[in-house]
């Protein structure tokens, strides 16, 4: 959805659309109150860090739009869980005491709130600056109302604080050159790219390539320990033979990341997208010299590598994982690994979809590290990377 269309879209809808993404099981406002004030915190750190660097930092505008649309979530939230419109406040915004009405006009959009703006700045203004101090100020004041007993059952109350926050927004985004309606549009594609309402999965990305070029839409893997020269390795074989190279953690300190091909397996099962499986069982595009070159070739190999180390990095911290289920993993780390593969096909794939990648390859590799061993099979069809046991035999 563009900038225009966000104009259009009503401020009712877009709570309607928000609620669908408020999956805390405690409907009170604690949560989103503190997400409202930490999401105002980090648009401030957004401004700070535009003037700390101010020629390195290129993504200035585009993250005070997204910061903007999160704290518009929140602000959203807090309104829908104590029953309150966002039509019946954007009503107000403009309004004094005296012309104060409870009820507003329903098909309130973004753009009567403010018209689009002409001029973006490249920097923060003074009166950006400023008007973010009050909003935090605003926000704070909502805060110790909630704390202090003052509106957590007078819904009037809570009305005119929060018509003073997004009064205050409102001008926030007019200042920093944006709109709020652009700001809830590219909200809601981000929420329900994270957490959408079905998981419907697309076609694979070589699906119209040539049957010899495809990556396995069903294979079996053997992935085992086997010492040779006193000295432990982890091979794989595919129908008997061997596939790639034998592996050793290539650490100080052993922390199993000889099994991390499983992770490789795994972004092919359900990304439908694995430079290395390409590289290791002889399945690069070569009939498309384009693709063989960027998308199978050296470099989106070693981006690929990236994000499973970078991954494990984190993991290791957690457990490998271990117990966290779809929708728990960090969203910031998700969102790092989209800049990861940004000009690559992998790039179309939904963050939550990423999840479910990196969740099944750690399954996997849980399973390794207590039998090492395990037959493995890419089920592209389920979008699944199955785990077996490996007789001893093999």
């Amino acid at each position: 959805m563009s900038g225009d269309e966000g104009a259009s879209m009503r401020l009712n809808d877009y709570q309607a659309e928000a609620r669908k993404t408020d999956r805390a099981g405690d409907k009170t406002l604690a949560f989103p109150l503190l997400g409202l004030c930490g999401e105002v915190g980090t648009l401030l750190r957004v401004v700070k860090k535009k003037q700390r660097d101010a020629a390195s930092y290129r993504g200035y505008t585009p993250d005070v739009i997204e910061e903007l649309g999160d704290v518009l979530w929140y602000f959203a939230t807090i309104a829908d869980r104590a029953g309150i419109r966002l039509s019946d406040m954007g009503h107000n915004v403009n309004r004094g005491l005296k012309d104060w009405s409870d009820t507003g006009d329903a098909s309130l959009r973004f753009g009567d709130l403010q018209e689009v703006a002409t001029v973006i700045p490249l920097v923060p203004t003074e009166a950006f600056e400023n008007t973010l101090l009050e909003l935090a100020g605003e926000v704070g004041t909502v805060l110790s109302d909630y704390q202090a007993g003052r509106i957590t059952n007078n819904q009037a109350a809570l009305k005119g604080r929060l018509v003073a926050v997004l009064r205050v927004l409102v001008r926030a985004s007019i200042e920093a050159g944006v709109t709020l309606g652009e700001a809830a549009a590219k909200n809601l594609h981000k929420t329900f790219d994270r957490w959408p309402e079905k998981f419907v999965y697309s076609t694979p990305f070589d699906e119209d390539e040539k049957p010899f070029e495809q990556l396995p839409r069903s294979l079996v893997i053997d992935v085992f320990e086997r010492e040779v020269g006193g000295k432990l390795y982890v091979f794989q074989q595919c129908n008997g033979v061997n596939t790639g190279d034998r592996l050793t953690d290539n650490a100080l300190e052993p922390d199993d990341y000889r099994f991390h091909d499983v992770f490789h397996y795994a972004y092919a099962a359900v990304l439908t997208w694995s430079p290395v499986t390409r590289s290791l069982l002889r399945l690069k595009r070569k009939s498309k010299p384009k693709l063989d070159e960027v998308e199978d070739g050296a470099r989106a190999t070693l981006i690929e590598e990236g994000i499973a180390t970078s991954i494990f990095g984190q993991a290791k911290h957690l457990q490998f994982f271990d117990g966290l289920k779809r929708g728990d993993l960090s969203l910031d780390m998700l969102k790092a690994i989209r800049q990861f593969v940004a000009g690559y096909e992998a790039e179309e794939c939904p963050l939550w979809l990423w999840e479910d990648a990196i969740l099944q390859g750690y399954d996997a590799f849980r399973f390794l590290r207590k039998h090492r061993r395990a037959r493995l099979t890419i089920d592209m069809a389920q979008r699944k990377l199955l785990i077996g046991d490996l007789p001893r035999d093999t």
